[in-house]
């Protein structure tokens, strides 16, 4: 399955779970009014967000102002640590959460999920000179993971499919990746976003990197379930900011 299959799967996917949103205004209405976009963040987690506790930086910092202007507002951040930033949304301390939330089907009953806008999912790094179209030439090889990671039951699945595949267990990701630097393995199956820091830090690395991912993982902006119009609205913005490039570039800054 292609990258871009995957990625419409998975919007496919947030577009199905948004059928049952409710029609109440109240949030868009209320954004409208104050030209302010009150987001929820948990600015612990670089390069998505980060905080020096005045001021807050990364991706979805970046793409948090991107969107309120494409609303004609304003963003406002308020931060939280992951484990209340759900609750803070339901209560209506903040009109969205953006913040490396990955779609949950399980709490489709209070919230709503926007299209996605990135895919955390695993990637396969190998390297240069090896031969290898997919996941199934792996046979007889070995991958380098991050021990306990869904990079780990990924390649678990695999093992069970190849014949001869040895799967072998670092503890981070940077570390199985290096591993395929240093020779003891041919490849390494880490997350999109340790894939992208790691060859960004190493710019002269030798690896290469299949282009399709191999499992889909997609964030996406969280509104509740009744803010039915302010998701549309959000939606609408990310796909402007999407043909026009702008959240291309967005990834390209903190990513690449």
């Amino acid at each position: 399955m292609s990258a871009q299959r995957y990625w419409w799967v998975g919007a496919w996917v947030c577009l199905l779970l948004l059928a049952g949103c409710g029609q109440a205004d109240d949030g868009w209405a209320r954004v409208q009014e104050t030209a302010v976009l009150r987001v929820g963040i948990d600015p612990t987690y670089p390069p998505f967000a980060s905080t020096d506790g005045r001021d807050v930086w990364g991706l979805e910092v970046d793409l948090a102002r991107a969107l309120a202007a494409e609303l004609g507002a304003e963003a406002q951040f308020t931060y939280f640590g992951f484990d209340g930033l759900y609750d803070a949304l339901l209560t209506q301390q903040v009109d969205v959460l953006i913040s490396a939330l990955v779609v949950d089907v399980s709490r489709t009953r209070d919230f709503a999920y926007s299209t996605p806008y990135y895919n955390a999912g695993e990637v396969l790094l190998y390297a240069a000179g090896l031969e290898l179209q997919g996941w199934r030439d792996l046979h007889d090889q070995s991958v380098a993971v991050e021990l306990g990671s869904p990079a780990h039951m990924e390649a678990n699945r695999w093992q069970r499919r190849l014949r001869g595949l040895m799967v072998l267990t670092y503890d981070t990701a940077d570390a199985a990746v290096a591993a395929v630097v240093n020779g003891r393995t041919p490849a390494a199956l880490v997350d999109a976003t340790s894939a992208h820091l790691f060859l960004r830090q190493h710019p002269q690395t030798n690896l290469q990197q299949l282009p399709d991912p191999m499992t889909v993982r997609p964030y996406a902006l969280v509104v509740r379930k009744e803010d039915g119009r302010l998701l549309r609205q959000l939606n609408h913005a990310l796909a402007r900011l999407q043909t026009s490039s702008q959240l291309a570039q967005i990834m390209a800054k903190w990513l690449r």
